[in-house]
């Protein structure tokens, strides 16, 4: 087993690194305080590759593996946890689904675009107003077959990047008779009249990510627009959220790491009791367990990325992954609050954000008891 990245790798990682220390990380706290979306920094984003790396270069992406892509959204997590969350959902909820599922002509006709941001991102409504992981049982929205356009009707709730989307890739129900294979995917475009966007909501933490409820008056798409058969959403879906999961990971890997290098930081110049912080047991055994757990944790994500990569089953390793990286990324971030004390929870200081926006991760892409019921599924099978 090699645990080592490949040349390509290693220059890709400091490539991102080198981008995001200029273009995001420097506007972190000012995106996050506006609840802004970082326009600037996604419009250079195509060019170096971000926004298609599930994307093969036939169709315009960047076609990198799965490590290399959880490496990015890595270092896009160390500078702003928003901003990941939004460049890790349009790759792995608004570019996969048609890449895995569409037809040679959707995928010619949507992902060169999306690969390149220059008509906006890629969502992907799931949830709704009373239903958040009961996919099967619990999705209202419908869409019916009439001629040959699809007339969808219903509403969605909590969906990232809506409001930047030119593609809203919709879950919706397409048999009455219920059951898992009663769901479809459907691609609306965002300008299609009946769709309406909500304004973003006032979130807590991962601020730089817009995140929206959408309504489907009577909306008419055409009937070519559904992924793959029809009524087999719920297993597409099921696949998606898989790697979406290493991309929530990764993002947490990066957060803590950011996290833990502020800890360190201040440890080592601030003093008390006559000597840095640093010098402290109980300070130096924090920063030690915070290595070994973002170590643990990026093994953990490369891991699941590596199998996906090579065409083996991943989803109890990347649910594993998804939730001890998770976990681990709120705790890091708060003991680094309790490094800096006071000034940990003061907004001058940035660990109070990376806490908040590692609040989310335990909750977005399947929470953390959803990741239990998975991973004990297939132990106990």
């Amino acid at each position: 087993m090699d645990f080592e990245l490949t040349d390509e790798q290693r220059m890709w990682r400091h490539a991102v690194h080198d981008f995001c220390e200029q273009e995001v990380k420097p506007k972190a706290a000012e995106m996050d305080a506006n609840a802004q979306f970082n326009a600037e920094a996604f419009q250079k984003m195509g060019p170096l590759g971000l926004l298609g790396m599930n994307v093969p270069e036939t169709y315009g992406g960047a076609g990198v593996d799965s490590v290399s892509a959880a490496i990015a959204i890595e270092e896009v997590g160390w500078a702003c946890g928003g901003t990941a969350l939004s460049v890790a959902a349009h790759n792995s909820l608004g570019c996969s689904p048609i890449t895995l599922f569409g037809s040679e002509a959707q995928k010619k006709r949507w992902l060169p675009a999306l690969a390149t941001g220059e008509n906006g991102l890629g969502s992907l409504a799931l949830t709704e107003p009373d239903t958040g992981s009961d996919l099967v049982g619990g999705i209202r929205t419908r869409a019916e077959l009439v001629g040959d356009e699809w007339h969808i009707k219903g509403s969605k709730a909590w969906i990232t990047n809506a409001s930047e989307a030119s593609l809203i890739i919709t879950l919706c129900r397409t048999n009455p008779a219920g059951g898992s294979r009663s769901l479809s995917l459907i691609v609306v475009p965002s300008d299609t009249p009946g769709v309406t966007v909500f304004p973003t909501e006032n979130k807590m933490g991962v601020r730089a990510s817009p995140t929206n409820a959408i309504t489907y008056d009577d909306v008419r798409v055409p009937k070519d627009h559904v992924l793959g058969e029809p009524d087999h959403g719920i297993y597409q879906t099921l696949e998606v959220l898989d790697g979406g999961r290493i991309g929530i990971g990764a993002i947490s890997v990066g957060l803590a790491q950011a996290a833990l290098e502020e800890a360190i930081r201040y440890a080592k110049d601030r003093e008390a009791f006559g000597k840095p912080l640093a010098r402290h047991q109980a300070i130096q055994w924090m920063i030690a367990d915070a290595a070994v757990q973002i170590e643990a944790a990026r093994l953990l994500i490369y891991r699941a990325a590596w199998l996906k990569d090579r065409g083996e089953s991943y989803t109890k390793e990347a649910a594993i992954g998804k939730l001890f990286s998770t976990e681990m990324a709120e705790k890091v971030c708060r003991d680094a609050i309790q490094i800096l004390g006071s000034y940990g929870y003061s907004r001058e200081y940035p660990v109070e954000q990376m806490y908040r926006d590692a609040r989310l991760m335990t909750i977005g892409e399947g929470t953390s008891e959803v990741q239990r019921m998975v991973i004990a599924k297939r132990v106990l099978s």
